[in-house]
């Protein structure tokens, strides 16, 4: 499972545990709240009527005095209440009225006069100088007839004379506690699925950080030339620490495949110098002593060019992106590479010859794409025929640039089409020339790969070989 499911699940599971905390509290306190409330209600309603019946009860005409008289008429009347969005047309209270013995004398309902109520706890508790409350069902299979009872005593002097119970159905404040109950339903998932709108930014924010981390550690598992995407807080510093391993790491294995590949391809060039150096220590004809001290001289300046390109090479492998890119004219720079080897393609008689289609300008470093022609024209020299024209083009195609160098070498053999842009990997050279350090390729495709393009070698019709690399037009 990935890591951020497994957050998402974990908030979610915390978010849906407080929302249950949410709903037990409700039924827990809220519901026991509303009537708390009620009961308090009742316990002012039935003393106020315990006070007002008393003249009737003492002076024994509770049952058809004017308190009664006034409570019968309170069923008729037509409240017309609107209560926070509920209509109320009539009271819902009962009240009835017991003696000193809890037998009763008025019931607003009239259905229970004459009977003993001195065992239920209203007026039982009452009579005693208590409080005296009762919550009892109309049908005991049904919690929702649960009817309330307060009682307050009536009193004669300091002697209680009997006991008036207000009784009100729990039902009546059913639609209250049902709305508020609805109310925080509703509002319990809004914030449930607020809670998870935040929860699935939170993980998607977690998510492409990791993720970000994770493919650039990838892409350099693999040797990849990757940037350290840009992050935040934590993961903006976990970030740099990956950043700089990478570059301890790479530096400790460029310097190892470096030295490794430098020793071997040098190892050629100063044999034939140790050997020359040696037939010059002796006597020698002037003709054969100039031909050795060329010999050494050549092999110094290709052991200096060897290393002078690794050490460009290198340079370029340890660069992620450009820093500073700035448009660059191909045209114009295709000149400049040019001016910059013809005195070695005169020596053999090469000239250059432009399509006249060419055209294009790219963004990057205008100092390696410079490089990377010069390296591609010194390659067509040396496999050129003597004589023979060396073809360049610029091509738009789509949104790249495409930048073919050509010539009518012997092209490449089959088994090296695969390896010809590998770090000291050379083909010999026509007419028994010596190889090249195997690094001006390299470079080659090192530069275009971190201009975001590519670089390959292809057959030409007709015989030789076409050099190309595509850029991202800018």
């Amino acid at each position: 499972m990935r890591i951020g499911l497994r957050i998402l699940l974990g908030y979610f599971a915390i978010v849906a545990l407080a929302a249950l905390l949410v709903a037990q509290v409700f039924v827990r306190e809220v519901k026991p709240g509303v009537r708390q409330a009620m009961e308090d209600t009742l316990v002012d309603t039935a003393n106020v009527l315990a006070e007002l019946a008393a003249d009737d009860l003492i002076a024994g005409r509770i049952a058809d005095g004017r308190f009664a008289q006034r409570v019968r008429a309170l069923r008729e009347r037509d409240i017309g209440a609107e209560i926070w969005g509920f209509r109320k047309r009539e009271a819902a209270y009962r009240i009835y009225i017991t003696d000193a013995d809890g037998i009763v004398v008025f019931d607003s309902e009239g259905r229970d006069v004459g009977r003993d109520y001195s065992r239920w706890n209203d007026v039982h508790l009452t009579l005693r100088g208590q409080y005296g409350a009762r919550s009892t069902r109309e049908d005991p299979d049904d919690d929702s007839s649960s009817v309330m009872h307060v009682a307050a005593p009536v009193m004669d002097g300091a002697r209680i004379a009997g006991v008036l119970t207000v009784a009100k159905p729990n039902r009546t404040i059913a639609p209250f506690i049902a709305r508020s109950e609805a109310t925080v339903m509703r509002w319990g998932l809004v914030l449930m699925g607020a809670a998870l709108l935040i929860g699935l930014l939170a993980v998607w924010w977690l998510s492409r950080q990791l993720g970000g981390l994770r493919r650039y550690a990838e892409a350099v598992t693999a040797g990849q030339r990757a940037q350290l995407p840009a992050s935040a807080g934590e993961f903006a510093i976990l970030g740099r620490a990956l950043e700089t391993m990478r570059e301890r790491l790479e530096g400790r294995r460029h310097l190892e495949r470096y030295v490794h590949g430098l020793t071997h391809e040098l190892k050629s060039p100063l044999a034939a110098v140790r050997g020359a150096a040696e037939l010059l220590e002796g006597p020698l004809p002037e003709a054969e002593r100039a031909r050795f001290a060329a010999s050494v001289r050549e092999q110094s300046e290709r052991m200096a060019q060897m290393i002078d390109k690794l050490l460009a090479l290198v340079a370029v492998e340890h660069r992620q992106a450009i820093e500073r890119p700035e448009p660059v004219d191909l045209a114009a720079l295709l000149g400049d590479a040019w001016a910059q080897v013809e005195t070695r393609a005169s020596r053999k008689g090469l000239r250059l010859q432009r399509d006249a289609g060419e055209g294009g300008s790219v963004s990057g470093d205008p100092f390696l794409l410079r490089q990377l022609l010069v390296n591609l024209l010194d390659n067509a020299i040396d496999f050129a025929p003597a004589g023979s024209a060396i073809e360049a083009s610029l091509r738009r195609e789509d949104r790249s640039v495409r930048i073919d160098i050509a010539d009518r070498g012997p092209g490449v053999p089959d088994y090296a089409r695969d390896r010809v842009f590998e770090r000291f990997y050379s083909l010999p050279r026509p007419g028994g020339g010596s190889r090249s350090s195997g690094i001006g390729l390299a470079f080659v495709a090192e530069v275009a790969q971190l201009h975001g393009g590519s670089a390959r070698l292809d057959d030409r019709d007709g015989g030789g070989t076409v050099a190309s690399v595509i850029l991202p037009f800018s």
